[in-house]
């Protein structure tokens, strides 16, 4: 039997880092942003790294200060995934596409031609939106959760039917007969929800993996539904192993009562991994990096995580002794007891800091080894399926895990040495699915 290995998923962001501060970064081009040659350059780097899929998480908002702060999404994440498409061949091409203000016909169309120009490597991390900045650009508001939700099952239903309105055999292509496809298996859908609809069908047949992989990356139980419903992969936040455990159960019991095999619904945590020659190196790294934050409201919060007062002025000093015999972990934030354990090794406060604590995903600042030894720790756990990767500047970090990381979890058996397939469904090992799942199919009617 072949020995269970963790799946990894690079996040690609605005073509920075995930660290605010990435843009300045020695060896970092400020104009990376609009750089699709760059994007291409991290791409076949991640590709060379053998890594299943990237990832662009998307709201439609401008969402940051640009006067100190890069964006945090992509120019547009299917145009850039359609030029990473033609300059790659393995690598899976994960974006988020919002059912809140998009139309299941354009999101079907859209998704479903990056994944036959891409040879089958899409996929569609199907998400609500609750950013009010991000329903204004379309003239409307937030609407209730449970409407949100409601739609979004239709959406979904609905993007996938269309998907599946080619029969595989339609497009025929007999030049001698002059006949391109047969129209009896292109059919409409015809599909009428409460809040969306669309006749059908589209006018793209099927990809070499059918049709695009579901994510997903809501919370809550609907969320959860949505997941155990529709979702292939699923991206969670989780901040320790007991956490990420737990969502992952929560995950797969919500496939198994959606009458799926909970081991077809993948759990990616995230992780946001700095790497160097040494922990202190790490640590600098990160250190520059943070001159782009708000130190003084991150003493602040420190402070408050960890239940004590703490004082900029006193950044670069380790907690007082007395401080410390007061001090606990805040039960409302569940990275202050990663806070605490870190204060007390005797770091300075800004070192604390540079340690990620507020970061919001967990971070390892170290060698190749102390980021390996984690994803081992978690993955063994039984935690996640695999992790999302956030590396904290992608010009020279995403080459470092690569050539780094990546061969001692080769070497520990944990991950592979090539990709097994060539699509995205292969790199997940998640079943062929064509449309709407068959069980679906007629509550859709």
């Amino acid at each position: 039997m072949n020995k269970r290995q963790m799946l990894l998923c690079a996040q690609l962001i605005s073509g920075y880092g995930a660290e605010p501060g990435s843009w300045r970064l020695p060896g970092a081009d400020p104009s990376s942003y609009t750089d699709i040659d760059h994007f291409v350059r991290l791409a076949q780097a991640a590709e060379r790294g053998k890594i299943q899929l990237l990832f662009f998480a998307d709201t439609p908002t401008l969402s940051v200060d640009l006067e100190d702060h890069t964006p945090q999404f992509p120019i547009d994440p299917l145009l850039v995934f359609t030029a990473i498409a033609r300059e790659t061949e393995r690598i899976g091409l994960v974006s988020t596409g919002s059912t809140t203000f998009n139309e299941p016909y354009n999101l079907a169309r859209q998704f479903k031609a990056l994944d036959v120009i891409s040879h089958g490597r899409a996929g569609w991390n199907a998400v609500t939106t609750s950013d009010p900045t991000a329903a204004a650009n379309y003239g409307r508001e937030i609407p209730p959760r449970a409407e949100k939700y409601e739609r979004a099952h239709e959406v979904i239903q609905i993007v996938q039917s269309l998907w599946g309105s080619w029969e595989k055999d339609a497009w025929v292509r007999d030049v001698k007969g002059n006949r391109f496809a047969d129209m009896s298996k292109i059919q409409p859908v015809n599909l009428q929800g409460r809040h969306v609809a669309s006749r059908g069908p589209l006018p793209i047949p099927p990809s070499e993996q059918g049709q695009p992989v579901i994510f997903q990356a809501g919370g809550g139980m609907e969320g959860l539904k949505l997941a155990g419903m529709y979702a292939d992969g699923v991206y969670a936040n989780p901040y320790d192993i007991d956490s990420a455990r737990a969502q992952r159960n929560a995950v797969r019991e919500a496939a198994k009562r959606a009458g799926r095999n909970p081991d077809d619904v993948k759990m990616f945590a995230g992780f946001m991994p700095t790497i160097a020659a040494s922990r202190r190196a790490a640590l600098d790294r990160r250190r520059l990096l943070d001159e782009s934050i708000d130190l003084r409201q991150r003493v602040r919060y420190l402070g408050a995580m960890i239940g004590v007062p703490l004082r900029y002025d006193h950044v670069d000093e380790p907690v007082p002794t007395e401080l410390l015999a007061d001090a606990q972990a805040s039960p409302h934030d569940p990275r202050s007891a990663r806070a605490l354990e870190v204060v007390r090794e005797g770091w300075s406060v800004r070192d604390v800091i540079a340690h990620g604590v507020i970061d919001y995903h967990p971070v390892v600042a170290g060698t190749a080894t102390d980021v390996a030894d984690h994803l081992q720790e978690w993955f063994e756990a039984g935690a996640c399926d695999g992790f999302s990767l956030a590396v904290d500047g992608f010009h020279d970090g995403i080459d470092d895990f690569v050539d780094q990381v990546v061969p001692i979890l080769q070497e520990r058996g944990l991950f592979h040495l090539d990709y097994e397939g060539r699509t995205l469904r292969d790199h997940l090992g998640v079943p062929d699915q064509y449309g709407l799942d068959p069980r679906l199919a007629k509550k859709a009617r």
